[in-house]
């Protein structure tokens, strides 16, 4: 006597497109952050001024013979 086709359930799908959801989401934040997508927050004009402090050399030492 042979048994017919033996069908195995993984699970639902649910698991599987909340992966997919997550996924998207994570690409979303990282498209964001590194300004690939720009939702009309650019165009602004940051100036980075830097100024390095004045130094002086040491005097040199009084050569003592």
């Amino acid at each position: 006597m042979a048994d017919g086709p033996v069908v195995v359930n993984s699970g639902s799908g649910g698991t599987t497109a909340i992966a997919i959801v997550v996924a998207v989401i994570a690409i979303a934040v990282l498209l964001f952050m590194t300004g690939v997508i720009d939702l009309g927050g650019g165009g602004k004009d940051v100036n980075v001024k830097i100024d390095a402090p004045a130094v002086e050399a040491p005097a040199a030492p009084a050569s003592g013979g």
